[in-house]
């Protein structure tokens, strides 16, 4: 066996462009780094029809083609399954030559919408009459709602009760923001051409995308900071996550001071404490009430336990520190604000995360406020939304208009990365690239998930892995390991650190049951 590390054989980033990021990188390359259009939209064509034949491997293809590349593609796509000998069909949903260079002499049957006539029922019949249909009518280039003729097919394709492949983006979802203006088609797949485009990884677009795959279709490779946004995935966790050098000890291997567990609530600090263990910190000190010292000693017998009304003992532990979580179960009292004062300047320098009541705290000015922590260390604060609507000053209402946005300015102004919890969960740093979570579902909505969150986000501060990617590594072993857990609803959140020692040792191009070697990104559908 060899002594090298595993390192899975895909793409470790994932950009996951705005539509209009993808716009412009698809003009640069093909006017100024000399990219062929046909061959892109070549590529993307045969990568679609290869995945279609894939998944939907019996009956006709009917089509649905708008204008411009998004609609090329689809005459792409129908020409390749037709040489193949597939049956399909297209209809027009825009003024277009069906008879263009891209069918290469193959003959499509096909008719336009007006054709079918005014009235819905003859696109009905067509629709229903097929296997599978695909979604080629808007595609990115979508400002403001569908015009009325792209409106009344998209009525129709969810009305007919088949499964659905959209090209690039479900026509009807802006691949900027996700936010759906009018209709929308709901697809079972979607096959983004290139890169998942941001729109479609957020709500509510999301809810439309359903299974989103992407492709690699011959784009140049894309340099730092053109996209501001790329996707968490198995590859990409395989090749950041801290591994240990052969004479590593357990002082160099993350030592962590965890804050929290006011009178009577040890059990977020347990969690998060068993957390942190999991995810690799190699000592680990906890500071809690004395009342919680029994629970958490026997719980956490690796722990060691820190009384905090010893403030002589807090600030001791916290020099012998290298990284510090604080929140789980904390409190919002005088005694707790004052607890994270003495540990604020006990810590100087030391990476630290935010969670829960010291969010909480900092938001009310019972507690070091979040610029002041992040003054002069480096911060991960990990709010959900009624803690982000405290800590920004806004509301709820402008944070779920634009997520990436207030997660921005958040970060901005205090000078902290912010993890914000969702779906999708994103984590944002000042400056830089904003990392999108892929493995979130709903089985992770139970009290405590937050806290075990923190507790591998603060592990791996410790480990030195800096607070964007423990963030985002963070989101993405807890989402996996409650995948691997798979119990639905009735999941907890000691089942998800159960499967944290599993997830860490994966390795391989990802979790897909595509052998494609063009397929870069696999999704199952937002749940």
């Amino acid at each position: 066996m060899s002594s090298m590390p595993l390192r899975p054989f895909a793409r470790s980033r994932v950009w996951a462009p705005t539509a209009k990021e993808a716009a412009a990188f698809d003009r640069d390359a093909i006017e100024r780094q000399g990219v062929s259009q046909a061959a892109l939209m070549e590529c993307a064509g045969r990568s679609a029809a290869e995945i279609l034949d894939r998944l939907f491997p019996q009956g006709e293809v009917l089509a649905l083609i708008g204008a411009g590349n998004n609609g090329g593609d689809g005459l792409v796509m129908l020409r390749t399954l037709h040489a193949w000998g597939r049956p399909v069909r297209a209809v027009l949903v825009a003024d277009r030559d069906p008879r263009a260079d891209l069918l290469h002499g193959w003959q499509i049957p096909f008719e336009t919408d007006d054709g079918l006539g005014h009235d819905s029922g003859p696109l009905d019949t067509a629709l229903r009459a097929a296997s599978v249909i695909v979604d080629g009518i808007l595609g990115t280039g979508l400002s403001g709602p569908p015009r009325d003729r792209q409106a009344q097919a998209i009525r129709a394709i969810n009305r007919s009760e088949r499964p659905v492949l959209a090209l690039d983006t479900p026509s009807g979802v802006n691949g900027d923001t996700g936010q759906i203006a009018g209709e929308a088609v709901d697809a079972e797949v979607t096959v983004a051409l290139g890169w998942p485009k941001l729109g479609t990884l957020l709500q509510p677009g999301r809810s439309k995308v359903g299974r989103l795959i992407a492709v690699e279709i011959g784009f140049p490779p894309v340099p730092d900071q053109v996209f501001a946004a790329a996707a968490t995935t198995p590859a990409w966790a395989a090749d950041n996550w801290p591994r240990r050098a052969p004479d590593a000890h357990k002082n160099s291997v993350g030592t962590l001071l965890l804050v929290g567990g006011c009178p009577g609530m040890a059990g977020a600090v347990v969690m998060a404490a068993r957390a942190a263990l999991r995810a690799g910190v190699g000592l680990l000190r906890v500071v809690s009430s004395s009342e919680n010292r029994s629970i958490i000693q026997e719980s956490v017998p690796e722990a060691i336990f820190v009384p905090s009304e010893d403030v002589d003992a807090v600030r001791d532990a916290a020099a012998a520190s290298q990284a510090v979580g604080a929140g789980p179960g904390l409190g919002d009292g005088a005694n707790a604000g004052a607890l994270l004062a003495a540990v604020l300047e006990a810590s100087e320098g030391l990476p630290t995360v935010l969670d829960a009541d010291a969010l909480n705290l900092a938001s009310s000015g019972a507690g070091p406020g979040v610029g002041k922590w992040a003054a002069n260390r480096p911060v991960l604060v990990t709010p959900h939304l009624g803690e982000m609507v405290r800590l920004a000053e806004v509301t709820r209402e402008e944070i779920e208009e634009d997520r990436i946005g207030a997660a921005r300015d958040l970060a901005k102004t205090t000078g902290a990365v912010v993890l914000l919890k969702g779906l999708p969960s994103i984590v944002v740093p000042p400056e830089g690239t904003c990392l999108v979570d892929t493995m979130a579902s709903s089985d992770l909505a139970s009290g405590g998930m937050g806290d075990v969150l923190a507790g591998v986000a603060a592990s791996l501060l410790a480990q030195g892995v800096s607070p964007d990617q423990a963030g985002a590594l963070a989101l993405y072993g807890t989402g996996r390991a409650a995948s691997r857990a798979a119990l639905g609803p009735s999941l907890t959140p000691s089942d998800v650190i159960e499967q944290l020692p599993v997830v860490w040792t994966e390795a391989g191009p990802g979790i897909s049951d595509l052998d494609h070697p063009f397929v870069i990104f696999d999704q199952d559908p937002a749940r």
